[in-house]
């Protein structure tokens, strides 16, 4: 529709809507209404492209005429213009879709206020920090606290606050750890995690720097004044073996071997999460004898599986990455699937164990609960393996954090354990 052609003449109004028409008086030739029923009665013929509305001669009919003439030329305007920004919208469609991009809206432009920068900060830390390991470190101590609890009395604002403050020390050096080892892996990071701050370009390594250091000392702080040993000497284990997985210095980097990586992270989640967080309690808080009792012996044994099962299956979705920047993990020497199911397999195994310990126990309750609830997690984990897609990094992904959730559900049972 390239134009709108308006005529009058001594006969009439007459209105063309055409590709390419150009006016002459002789189309516009009006049929007269003999009286006013018939100009009620007045139609409108339609022939191809074009619309022909004929109206009588007469001054308030040539306003009408005026008027509606206009209307159509501002739909006809209308029309066009929704024509056109279609045409480019689903040209850009397609060209999303054939390039392999997702088929999501496109980002928008908001505004920056105060508040949407607050927000986008905060995501961008709550990324940073890796979440499913603060969760997991924050439910490891809440869980092996209560071990040491040997009455009810026991639960006070003491204990509480003994809590509070080795969940709080730990979570600090938690973020080093962490951090620290977005810092070393930000080439890597960009095929594997390209989601994460440092690897997308919204943290400088300067910013990487500051956060790591400053949660490092804050941790070290709040051990000092607290002034338990058994909560300081964790904070500084998981500080030495976290800075030697990580960082990029001679004889160091100990991620690159994947039975040392392994072991690192068995060392801090199986045992110095256990032992000394248990002792903070037993000893610092309530001032008691160290006692090693079988709910800890069990907590350390099942948490050792569990650790190497994270250790070896967090490099599985990596597997591209990592051959790119020599990082040889058991994923790159020996195969997703292999790994995979080794990983199924060590953790049936652990549950089979906790279910024989808990039909051990002496009181009915700690019995059923503990071997009913560990059967179930069996359960579960099985029937969620046989259906992942070992071809698909996002399936592999998802299981990966499926394990974590395992991992926070055996924080619920392990204080059940008598």
């Amino acid at each position: 529709m390239d134009a709108l052609l308006l005529g009058s003449s001594t006969g009439g109004l007459s209105l063309f809507i055409s590709g390419k028409s150009s006016w002459r008086s002789k189309d516009l030739k009006a049929v007269h209404f003999p009286n006013v029923a018939k100009r009620q009665n007045q139609k409108q013929r339609v022939k191809g492209s074009a619309i022909r509305v004929q109206v009588p001669t007469n001054k308030s009919y040539n306003l009408i005429g005026n008027f509606y003439t206009q209307r159509i030329q501002h739909c006809a305007r209308g029309i066009l213009e929704t024509s056109t920004v279609f045409q480019k919208s689903n040209t850009k469609f397609l060209v999303n879709a054939t390039s392999g991009h997702p088929l999501e809206s496109e980002p928008k432009a908001y505004p920056n206020t105060p508040w949407n920068s607050a927000k986008n900060a905060l995501d961008a830390f709550y990324r940073f920090s890796r979440p499913h390991t603060v969760i997991g470190t924050a439910l490891s101590i809440i869980s092996v606290s209560l071990l040491a609890v040997e009455k009810l009395s026991d639960i006070s604002p003491l204990f509480f606050t003994g809590v509070l403050e080795a969940v709080v020390a730990a979570l600090f050096m938690n973020i080093y750890i962490v951090g620290l080892n977005q810092l070393s892996d930000v080439e890597i990071d960009k095929v594997n995690k390209p989601y994460l701050p440092l690897a997308s370009g919204e943290y400088s390594a300067l910013t990487g720097i500051m956060i790591v250091t400053s949660f490092s000392i804050m941790s070290f702080w709040l051990g000092w004044i607290i002034g338990s040993w058994p909560l300081f000497w964790a904070l500084f284990v998981s500080f030495v073996l976290g800075t030697a997985y990580s960082i990029n210095l001679p004889l160091l980097r100990w991620k690159r071997f994947a039975l040392v990586a392994a072991m690192c992270i068995l060392a801090v989640r199986a045992v110095i999460v256990q032992l000394a967080f248990y002792l903070h309690i037993q000893t610092h808080v309530f001032s008691r004898p160290a006692v090693i009792s079988k709910p800890l012996i069990f907590a350390t044994a099942f948490m050792s599986f569990f650790s190497v099962v994270i250790a070896l299956f967090k490099d599985i979705p990596d597997i591209e990455g990592d051959k790119i920047f020599g990082i040889k993990s058991y994923t790159v020497r020996l195969g997703q699937e292999k790994v995979f199911w080794t990983c199924i397999s060590l953790l049936e195994m652990a549950y089979g164990i906790s279910i024989l310990v808990g039909a051990t126990s002496p009181y009915t309750w700690s019995k059923v609960i503990t071997v009913l609830g560990h059967s179930v997690l069996a359960s579960i984990l099985w029937i969620r393996a046989k259906s992942v897609d070992l071809k698909s990094k996002a399936a592999i992904t998802s299981c990966y954090m499926f394990i974590w959730k395992l991992f926070y559900a055996e924080y619920f049972l392990i204080p059940l354990i008598r």
